[in-house]
């Protein structure tokens, strides 16, 4: 099938990272196409708990920095996305209740131990645990993504969904498009952001891989107002009411059922942490495939074809860093500078 060069970029992938990207490049009036394998923001996003964990002893040491850095976009990320979406994130600001075993020896810079969770967080039950007060935030990925895709059409972003890519098209030795099961699209420039599936696209294999995390949503308990993260269990608030709680970290390749017993247990710690809501009901349970990969670093950065590019591989940080994945990927591909050092990133890393 012919091939005609009709956009200036294809972004492959719909998810928080797609979108982010093709609202960037427009914002440089670039002509973009999202395809989208089914429905834009149904896979990792619309499944992460949207906790912005910048804290170090979450992150792996060569990730702190652009997490920092995306954690300080966010405040303006969720206004621009809110102003042209009609969509509001649900950004809080409240701050992370770290708990850590009385006995645990991690370095403690930056952290403000609470002494005295009464007046904080009346319901937390903590038995021996150390609390800390952090300074981070937590937004609803399934509003945010559906911001992102709202913001990215009212920019006039094309998006082709229900359509797998199945190669980059390569002419004359560099990108020219894609081909999927269905069609195929025109494109100098090819940005594979398909997150656990982006292995799945040749001529090159991306080595992501799919990490399965299992969630479920409680109502009718208290009303947190911090993100409690735990031994064995997290709880994340949402202004509605919701009550996120999980999650597993397995290797089940695309296996996205959930497990009757996993989700009982997730819900019987976090009642271990929040007694009283063992009278609260589960509004919902389910499975999303975080895109892992060998080194557990993203994936950023140019290929060995010239004009065929990869933003893959956040794991657990998708959500996070998907503000500075988006600046910093546009620099790139638009030969603009940037602040950041992605070389510990770079797909180039995986070639054989």
């Amino acid at each position: 099938m012919q091939v005609v060069k009709a956009w200036d970029a294809i972004i492959v992938g719909g998810g928080i990272i797609g979108c982010s990207l093709a609202i960037a490049l427009r914002k440089k009036n670039w002509r973009v196409l999202i395809v989208e394998r089914g429905e834009p923001g149904q896979e990792a996003s619309h499944a992460a708990a949207g906790m912005l964990a910048d804290f170090p002893l979450e992150l792996p040491l060569l990730l702190r920095k652009i997490a920092a850095a995306s954690a300080r976009m966010y405040p303006e990320f969720v206004h621009e996305l809110r102003d042209e979406s009609g969509i509001d994130p649900d950004l809080r600001e409240d701050g992370t209740i770290q708990l850590f075993p009385a006995d645990c020896s991690e370095p403690r810079q930056g952290l403000s131990r609470l002494a005295d969770l009464s007046g904080v967080e009346p319901t937390l039950a903590i038995g021996d645990l150390q609390a800390f007060l952090l300074e981070e935030c937590s937004v609803d990925p399934r509003a945010l993504t559906s911001a992102a895709v709202q913001a990215a059409r009212h920019r006039q972003v094309d998006i082709a969904s229900g359509t797998s890519v199945v190669e980059v098209v390569i002419a004359a030795g560099q990108a020219a498009g894609v081909r999927t099961d269905k069609s195929s699209y025109g494109a100098p420039v090819v940005v594979n952001c398909a997150g656990a599936w982006a292995s799945q696209i040749g001529p090159l294999r991306i080595p992501s891989k799919p990490v399965k995390g299992q969630l479920l949503s409680m109502v009718g308990g208290p009303a947190l107002r911090h993100v409690v993260r735990a031994p064995g269990v997290y709880l994340v608030p949402r202004t509605d009411g919701r009550l996120l709680i999980g999650a597993t970290l397995e290797n089940a390749g695309f296996d996205k059922r959930t497990n009757p017993e996993i989700i009982q247990r997730l819900r019987a710690a976090a009642i271990q942490f929040v007694p009283p809501l063992a009278e609260a009901r589960i509004l919902e349970a389910w499975a999303g495939l975080r895109p892992g990969s060998p080194d557990d670093l993203p994936i950023l950065g140019a290929t060995q074809i010239p004009g065929y590019f990869a933003a893959t591989g956040h794991f657990r940080d998708g959500i996070l860093l998907a503000p500075v994945t988006a600046q910093i990927m546009a620099g790139l591909i638009l030969g603009e500078p940037h602040a950041h050092d992605i070389s510990a990133f770079s797909p180039l890393r995986f070639a054989e």
